[in-house]
């Protein structure tokens, strides 16, 4: 090494891992021992009062609120670590420290955040957020659901369907169109709060994670105009918000990753095959070196994202993060069940519930093939002919 030369590292605060070192023991206590039960959709409000006990709902909520105002960076490392016990409860955590907190926490009414934000903190408010509609995805532009400003009065009217917590929330963030601006020019949001008149929401899906998606509607829904966040034209800082979603979708999903290797070595030195513990054969043995190489590659490119929150990730290297991170965890998770042979097919083995649950990854947020051709269309537009492809974020 030459003289001079500065070595690159990454290293966890004190104060990072006493937070982590609380979470996991909330994780192996409260959260991992029941982690089957949620399997029919219950929604664990035992484990959110846990969490909440120990302020992990109050990560997104500022201090001024009661909230702790932490980075996105600690916000993924402690959803990291929930998802290796729980993937239900990691979702249910995630819809109270991601893009929906953190849009109500910046644009939401001195009113809202007073009455809603410290409610956040003590598990007493659930969010949900509403974007996807029956006809509209990714496809913004074609969202049907508009917002009719009239005076001092917001008028909802349209339908979102798969929305996780609807019939808990407390709270709704709906992005929408606002007075009927077309394209991608008229989205704004709205929070709406439950037990409005015209408000309905029905949990019909069960999914293969465990929880329930519903279908809400919205008719003739009045509500004060101090409660629409953001007017038309207000997509851009709504993506900013969403791109906090690019880092913590994948930060559960490499946390179920872990887990699943973590039961797979175990299970390579408790079971025995031919007189001998399976680990001793080299086919297993490259399976789990193979599966903590992805999941170091992963680990590395999702702190990287995380880290250039300011207050939102950078969004290409946030869209990598997620791309990688989705895919390696759905490799790495698949790769845990054929460790433990007919064993990782049932609900009692950690690993089929982590298998099931990382396949959502890549479709919540913003799916893989829709971030692949963001990232390809910034690097073919914007790379510099000269200079190349630059290094991105932070080491």
């Amino acid at each position: 090494m030459t003289r001079g030369t500065t070595v690159l590292q990454f290293d966890l605060t004190e104060d990072q891992r006493m937070m982590l070192d609380t979470v996991t023991r909330v994780r192996k206590d409260v959260i991992e021992p029941n982690a089957k039960k949620w399997l029919d959709g219950a929604f664990p409000y035992e484990n959110m009062e846990a969490l909440a006990e120990i302020g992990i709902l109050g990560m997104a909520v500022p201090e001024e609120y009661g909230g702790i105002g932490a980075s996105v960076l600690d916000t993924v490392l402690v959803l990291e670590e929930i998802a290796k016990g729980c993937y239900v409860t990691a979702m249910a955590v995630l819809g109270e420290v991601g893009t929906q907190c953190r849009i109500v926490s910046h644009y939401g009414s001195d009113e809202i955040k007073e009455k809603y934000l410290p409610k956040i903190v003590d598990g007493s408010c659930i969010l949900a957020i509403c974007m996807t509609e029956p006809d509209c995805g990714t496809d913004l532009g074609n969202m049907k659901t508009n917002a009719t400003v009239k005076n001092d009065r917001v008028i909802l009217n349209g339908a979102k369907t798969l929305i996780s917590r609807a019939e808990e929330a407390d709270l709704f963030v709906i992005f929408t169109r606002v007075n009927d601006v077309p394209g991608t020019k008229g989205i704004g949001c709205v929070l709406l709060e439950k037990g409005a008149k015209g408000l309905s929401a029905d949990a019909c899906y069960h999914t293969m994670g465990g929880e329930y998606l519903a279908d809400v509607r919205f008719e003739d829904v009045e509500m004060p105009v101090e409660h629409l966040a953001l007017g038309e034209g207000s997509l851009s800082k709504l993506l900013g918000a969403f791109n906090t979603q690019r880092c913590l979708n994948p930060s559960i999903c490499l946390g179920m990753a872990e887990a699943s290797l973590e039961d797979s070595v175990r299970y390579l030195r408790d079971r025995n095959a031919f007189g001998h513990p399976i680990g001793d054969f080299q086919g297993m043995r490259w399976k789990v070196a193979s599966m903590l190489t992805e999941i170091e590659a992963g680990r590395s490119i999702l702190y990287r994202a995380a880290a250039t929150a300011d207050p939102f990730p950078n969004p290409t290297l946030a869209a990598m993060a997620k791309i990688y991170v989705n895919e390696m965890s759905i490799k790495v998770c698949s790769e845990g069940v054929q460790v433990h042979g007919g064993y990782g097919f049932i609900d009692d083995f950690a690993v089929s519930r982590n298998y099931r649950g990382v396949r959502y990854g890549s479709l919540g947020g913003g799916t893989t093939e829709t971030l692949r051709n963001y990232v390809g269309r910034e690097l073919v537009d914007r790379m510099d002919l000269e200079t190349g492809i630059a290094g991105m974020g932070l080491f």
